[in-house]
C-alpha cells in the first residue's frame, strides 16, 4: 500500500479524478502501459500495478470509433486497478473519466515524457516500497564504505563513530538505523528523521553533528557494505588473528560481511576501523594480505623441501 498523498506530491501529480481513499492498493514497483489491452489482447494483463498511458496509447484510443473505445475500456475497467496516470499532459477522455469514476479508480496526470515518468515512478516504488527494519547500532561512511557498527549499549560505538567523523569521515545514523532493501544484494542504512544528525555521548550529552563538524560531517543514506560487531576483550576467548575466514550476518534475507571486534583498554579503535574498511576494499578488488602471506608461506616450505631433498 502507497500513501496517496505522498505519491502525488513526491511525483509531481496532478488530481484528474481524486479518490477519498488516503492509500493506493499498489504492491509491485512496476508499472503497465495498457497498448495491448487497448487492442483487445487480454492475456497476461498486469492489472495490479499502476497504468501509465501515454502517447501510444491515447493516439491509439482517439483513433477509434466511440462504440469500439468505449467497448475496450468498458473492459479495461472491470480489472481493479491501483490507478491511472495520463502522461504528457493528455486530456482524459469523457467516456475513461466516467468509467473510472463507476469503478473508483483514480486518475492522474503529468506533463512529463512518457519514458521519463515510468522511470521516476519504478525508482520511488522501489524504495517506498522496499523491505524494511530498524537495528541498534551506528551506520558511518568510511572510505566510501558503509560500516554498520552494532554491539551492547556502551561498548563504545558512538565514540568510535565521532573519532572517525574527527579524522574526516561521515555520519548517517547513530543509535537508531533504519534498513531497507532496494535490491536483491543491496541494503540501504539512514536515520528517522527526529534524530537525524544528533549522537549521544556519555557524560557528554546530545550532539549535532551539522552542526558542530560542517555538513560534511554528515550524509544522508548509505549502502551497507560491511557489519562490525564490538564487544569487550574476553581472555578465554578465541579471535580471529588471519582473516582466512569469511564470515556473514543476515540482514532482511541479505549476507553482510561481519567482522567481530574485541574492545581493549589502549587500542585506537577509529583506526583499526579505518583499516577494516581499507581491506574490505582491497577485498573487493581481488587482493587479499592473509591469502598474499599463506602463499608465501607455501611457496617457502616448498622451496626449503626441495633443497633439503638436494
Amino acid at each position: 500500500m502507497v500513501k496517496e498523498s505522498d505519491f502525488v506530491s513526491k511525483l509531481g501529480l496532478t488530481r484528474v479524478l481524486p479518490t477519498e481513499a488516503r492509500t493506493l492498493p499498489i504492491e509491485v514497483s512496476n508499472v503497465n502501459r495498457p497498448g495491448m489491452q487497448f487492442a483487445n489482447y487480454w492475456d497476461f494483463f498486469a492489472y495490479e500495478r499502476p497504468q501509465l498511458l501515454g502517447k501510444v496509447e491515447m493516439t491509439y484510443m482517439s483513433q477509434l470509433d466511440e462504440s469500439t473505445r468505449r467497448e475496450r475500456l468498458t473492459k479495461y475497467f472491470s480489472y481493479p486497478m491501483p490507478c491511472i496516470v495520463i502522461c504528457r499532459g493528455y486530456p482524459c477522455f469523457d467516456d475513461m473519466l466516467v468509467l473510472a469514476a463507476a469503478h473508483k479508480v483514480p486518475i492522474y496526470s503529468t506533463k512529463k515524457e512518457t519514458t521519463q515518468f515510468e522511470l521516476e515512478v519504478i525508482n520511488y516504488l522501489r524504495d517506498y516500497l522496499a523491505p524494511r527494519e530498524t537495528r541498534h547500532g551506528v551506520l558511518v561512511n568510511v572510505y566510501g564504505t558503509g560500516l554498520l557498527i552494532t554491539g551492547n549499549s556502551g561498548v563504545g560505538k558512538s565514540e568510535a563513530a565521532l573519532e572517525l567523523v574527527k579524522r574526516g569521515h561521515q555520519l548517517v545514523a547513530d543509535d537508531v538505523v533504519d534498513i531497507r532493501r532496494v535490491a536483491e544484494n543491496r541494503l540501504i542504512g539512514e536515520s528517522p528523521e527526529l534524530v537525524r544528525h544528533f549522537m549521544e555521548i556519555r557524560g557528554v550529552g546530545i550532539i549535532n553533528i551539522a552542526t558542530m563538524y560542517g555538513v560534511g560531517a554528515v550524509i544522508r543514506d548509505k549502502t551497507i557494505d560491511m557489519e562490525v560487531h564490538l564487544e569487550m576483550w574476553q581472555a578465554d576467548k578465541e579471535y580471529d588473528r588471519l582473516g582466512m575466514t569469511e564470515n556473514y550476518t543476515e540482514i532482511l534475507g541479505v549476507k553482510v560481511p561481519s567482522l567481530l571486534l574485541p574492545i581493549h583498554p589502549g587500542r585506537n579503535l577509529a583506526v583499526v576501523l579505518e583499516v577494516a574498511a581499507r581491506n574490505f576494499r582491497q577485498k573487493q578488488m581481488g587482493y587479499n594480505a592473509a591469502v598474499e602471506l599463506t602463499r608465501r608461506h607455501m611457496e617457502r616450505a616448498q622451496r626449503m623441501s626441495e633443497e633439503s631433498e638436494e
